[in-house]
């Protein structure tokens, strides 16, 4: 009954996954410090799996995973804040696909992910989802609103991840 219940779960997730949009990934490391930790919390099946279901059509998206100097330039550069941040997104198109670039800082999120008490890979996801939102338009700054519609889309898309693993 046991090996029933496995291989009925195994093809609604693959029936789940094909009804997703599209992805085409590249998925980047620079000189991160403890790259192997980052590595183990970002196998490619996952991020992939993440940026899918915070899709809503399909999409080209580099995620590059950086350390502070490189995350502070390109946050510094790029929207005048001289510090690095958790992610970046930089977003070229939204229709009829997504073409985007996802920068994740390494060390601001490993130290946020402790300070938070989650796991790295946890809130890895949560910043994949939150990078793919605002690389389809969303935007939680422009409005208290907006920002409490991103996040309450950031939780159900969470909750469906979680619930994979």
């Amino acid at each position: 009954m046991r090996m029933m219940r496995n291989a009925h779960e195994v093809r609604r997730k693959i029936n789940a996954m094909k009804s997703l949009p599209q992805l085409q990934l590249s998925l980047q490391f620079g000189d991160v410090p403890s790259i192997a930790r980052h590595r183990k919390a970002l196998p490619r099946h996952w991020v992939t799996r993440c940026i899918r279901n915070a899709l809503q059509c399909d999409a080209e998206i580099t995620v590059r995973i950086v350390n502070e100097e490189e995350g502070q330039y390109l946050n510094k550069t790029y929207r005048k804040k001289n510090y690095p941040t958790n992610v970046l997104t930089f977003d070229y198109e939204h229709k009829p696909k997504v073409i985007a670039d996802l920068v994740l800082c390494a060390p601001v999120i490993a130290k946020e992910a402790k300070d938070q008490h989650k796991t790295l890979r946890d809130h890895y996801a949560h910043l994949l989802v939150h990078g793919t939102l605002h690389a389809q338009g969303w935007d939680h700054e422009t409005s208290l609103a907006d920002a409490h519609e991103m996040e309450a889309l950031e939780i159900k898309i969470l909750a469906v991840l979680i619930g994979v693993r």
